[in-house]
């Protein structure tokens, strides 16, 4: 039975947790608004995706930030980023503050089953963790990239564990067991899927890449890091029908919203609609998303809405949409877009939006956007921004919002990064990583890449450098230490230390490995290359709770390297009491 829009909002509002609408949201990486058949590019077919609007509604102008940490926080808040202290893809940038509350969060507490599935890019020890932001349950990665896409090293709410064939597949997977898990436990479900392709490194599965490897192309020139990201959207595509397979299969598809966003331009030169700018650009191309939210049982199909809209938005979307009340005691920078869902021809403020990345700035409202550079383009008649106009009375509105902003959000931005140190040891979780890429390295002790995601330390020849992290124990008590290494040789001697505990432990034997994804990647990456990384328990140290620097130095090094070093996990460990 088709009900009205209204008349099921209504119900919704006195509706019972378990009889409340499943969600399910996809997020892809680095996939460019032009990266889908529905945008017009005759390259790829992406029906699955292509779909989502056909039976639902699409949002023309949906806009997100320039890179990937922001976006992901834009959503799960429904505020600006800089005011969660987002501030940069790594070493701690991307960690949201933890006075912010999460759209997971709400539908926890609203009864749901909450789960996400892929990469999560906003902070990787608890309580920056998933688990720590309102998802029960967590299976990916934290970092903003990762070094190889097949089988690699994942975690599961924190625990590390191997992935099994291509992470989309995988990831896909694990989203649909959860769902049918929730199912059985007659909860509705929160699934978050933040997919991360096409980001690189190139790789996809052989079945997708013959099909481009030499196809001919018409809407740019090719080149293999074009050809393996439209593969990639093609793999992303066959996983949202899989998704939505599932849906019908588990009889829940009438009652499910289903959305589709990605979190900024695409990443390299490629067909966009001709709009202007790429990933880490404030221009429309580096912003601009497509948006589709399908819900047979409560959303007309075919609908679209041309009134600018943004990720900030869907937080308090999503709650209206399934009768979730409750709301973030922060004020939101989002405004719900039922009333334009309901009816896109709605009566509707003329929004203006500030996009930024850094030291770069947009601005967007419904007709003009007001470029880096301070060229002023009318969006209407010239979308590609290939021709600045003057219209003072324009321009002086977006600059004082511009201005505004500015004043409000840039105080304070990103000087966190000096005072917020990496948390081990937090009560609520018995379990924290403390990767490479969190850490820093004196002497002679390199990274494998400039990109510190997923990268590891080697050329450790020398006793009087180290590697530490600044770090805040939780709480004080024992935890088992296990380090993630290679080595050419065994024998090295190390201590672990903080503050005044120490750990001494000697690397017991060879672990040399060759490095791995390369041979899988279909066009050069400048990204770390990762390795079969042996997982060594050492022993056990004791913690006391504060702050202060969590040091690893080596004492001997009897062979030609200490160690090359990707990761230390701890794991509390019980009292017997």
């Amino acid at each position: 039975m088709k009900w009205s829009f209204l008349l099921i909002v209504t119900l919704l509002m006195n509706l019972s947790a378990r009889d409340r609408p499943n969600v399910v949201v996809f997020l892809s990486d680095d996939q460019g608004w032009g990266d889908l058949s529905h945008s017009g590019n005759q390259d790829l077919k992406t029906p699955n995706i292509d779909s989502l609007a056909r039976d639902g509604v699409s949002f023309d102008r949906f806009f997100v930030c320039p890179v990937c940490s922001p976006t992901r926080a834009e959503f799960l808040t429904g505020r600006y980023h800089p005011r969660s202290n987002v501030y940069s893809t790594s070493a701690g940038g991307e960690r949201m503050d933890l006075d912010e509350t999460t759209v997971a969060d709400l539908f926890k507490a609203a009864g749901y089953a909450t789960g996400a599935f892929g990469k999560w890019h906003n902070g990787m020890q608890f309580p920056y963790h998933p688990n720590g932001r309102g998802f029960e349950t967590f299976y990916g990665f934290c970092s903003g990239h990762w070094g190889d896409y097949f089988s690699p090293m994942l975690e599961r709410n924190g625990e590390i564990v191997r992935g099994e064939g291509f992470c989309i597949d995988d990831f896909t997977n694990e989203a649909m067991d959860f769902m049918e898990k929730s199912q059985e436990a007659g909860k509705p479900f929160f699934a978050y899927l933040p997919y991360n392709t096409p980001h690189s490194p190139m790789q996809v599965p052989d079945e997708y890449w013959e099909s481009f490897e030499k196809k001919e192309l018409q809407m740019f020139e090719p080149n293999n890091h074009l050809r393996c990201a439209l593969a990639m959207c093609e793999n992303l595509d066959w996983n949202v029908g899989r998704v939505l397979k599932k849906l019908e299969e588990m009889e829940v598809a009438e009652n499910t919203i289903v959305v589709w966003f990605h979190d900024n331009g695409p990443n390299g030169v490629r067909w966009n609609g001709g709009m202007k700018g790429k990933k880490g650009s404030v221009e429309e191309g580096g912003c601009r998303s497509p948006l589709f939210i399908k819900w047979p049982g409560g959303i007309k199909a075919g609908l679209e809405v041309r009134k600018i809209a943004s990720a900030r938005d869907l937080l308090p979307t999503l709650c209206e949409l399934v009768g979730v009340n409750e709301r973030p005691k922060k004020a939101l920078d989002g405004k719900s877009l039922v009333p334009l869902i309901k009816d896109p021809e709605a009566k509707w403020e003329d929004r203006i939006f500030v996009s930024q990345w850094g030291k770069k700035f947009g601005v967007r409202s419904q007709t003009h956007r007001l470029g880096q550079k301070g060229e002023l383009y009318d969006m209407l008649r010239d979308p590609e921004q290939k021709e600045p106009i003057e219209d003072e009375e324009v321009r002086t509105r977006l600059e004082e919002v511009l201005a505004e902003y500015q004043k409000e959000m840039l105080p304070g931005y990103g000087k966190k990064h000096e005072t917020r140190p990496f948390v081990m040891a937090h009560p609520s979780s018995s379990r924290t990583q403390l990767p490479a890429r969190d850490a820093v390295a004196t002497g002679e002790i390199k990274r494998s890449s400039v990109h510190p995601n997923d990268s590891y330390f080697f050329n450790w020849t020398r006793k009087e450098d180290q590697i530490l992290w600044k770090a805040s124990a939780g709480e004080s008590g024992k935890f088992a230490v296990k380090i993630f290494y290679a080595a050419k040789s065994g024998g090295a001697k190390c201590r672990l230390s903080f503050k005044d505990a120490r750990l001494d432990f000697t690397i017991p034997e060879a672990h040399d490995v060759p490095l791995q994804g390369e041979k899988e990647d279909r066009s050069p990456r400048t990204e770390s290359y990762t390795k079969d990384w042996k997982e060594l328990e050492v022993g056990e140290i004791e913690l006391r709770e504060g702050e202060g620097e969590l040091i690893l130095k080596a004492l001997e090094i009897p062979g030609e390297e200490a160690m090359e070093l990707r990761l230390i996990t701890l794991q509390k460990i019980k009292s017997r009491q």
